[in-house]
């Protein structure tokens, strides 16, 4: 018996990095994968090579800065499906300025790209995870847990979303939903580009992770996503998972 077999997630952001490798893995796994994602011709293609794994997985272009249409999103999954059982949200755009320079733009950005779709979300899936006693995966990172140079933007929503997902795991473990994050270190397209941008500083980084590398998305990434997924986690709730093979240590 596969970990997710016949369980329905969504994964905000599955078309690439580390959404496809949590795509995979939980596909692998025998869940039915829906990916929502606004680049259409890489969510196509991400969707084939689900079909492949798990033949129900799917692939729905959205922009997640359209809010008011994110409650539609979740209906359209639950009406193709009949359930929810995880929701994953990882999409999020960001750009690297020092702080005391973030335009306005640049925060609306970081927000509406990932704070606000996670929030609105999470509302519209509840009534569903209820019924599931679903799971809920949410991303952090250490951006925000250490406060790295030029990421502002991106702090500020990682951490939002770090606040809300412990409020909604103290109010909803009743219901049997759990709420966990994830911070990761992976080997994703948006790391390398800030290895691009500040190669002293990524290999300033990779030179302090104890294990050395930065992690792969499906193996690494992907594998905890499939645990925090499936019923060996149902104890767990309100957590801050560090996925970064050692590079923050939570006491």
């Amino acid at each position: 018996m596969m970990k997710l077999q016949d369980k329905v997630a969504i994964i905000t952001g599955g078309a690439g990095g580390i959404g496809s490798g949590m795509a995979l893995a939980m596909a692998k796994e025998g869940a039915k994968v829906v990916i929502i994602d606004v680049n259409e011709e890489q969510g196509h293609a991400m969707e084939q090579e689900l079909q492949g794994i798990s033949a129900d997985s799917l692939f729905i272009k959205a922009d997640l800065t359209d809010h008011a249409n994110l409650k539609t999103v979740v209906e359209t999954v639950v009406e193709k499906y009949g359930k929810l059982d995880v929701l994953v949200n990882n999409a999020h755009a960001s750009r690297q300025t020092m702080f005391a320079d973030v335009p306005t733009e640049e925060l609306e950005l970081s927000m509406n790209t990932g704070f606000y779709p996670t929030w609105y979300l999470m509302q519209a899936a509840y009534p569903y995870l209820k019924e599931t006693k679903g799971n809920v995966i949410n991303f952090a990172s250490g951006a925000g847990l250490n406060g790295h140079e030029t990421q502002a933007a991106y702090a500020a929503a990682k951490e939002a979303i770090r606040g809300i997902s412990r409020v909604a795991a103290n109010e909803w473990g009743r219901d049997g939903i759990n709420v966990n994050i994830i911070s990761p270190i992976a080997d994703s397209p948006g790391v390398r580009a800030w290895a691009e941008a500040q190669p002293e500083y990524y290999e300033a980084v990779v030179s302090k992770i104890p294990m050395g590398r930065f992690g792969h998305v499906e193996e690494d990434i992907g594998r905890v996503a499939v645990f925090l997924a499936s019923e060996d986690s149902k104890y767990i709730t309100g957590q801050t998972i560090m996925v970064d093979g050692g590079s923050i240590q939570l006491r």
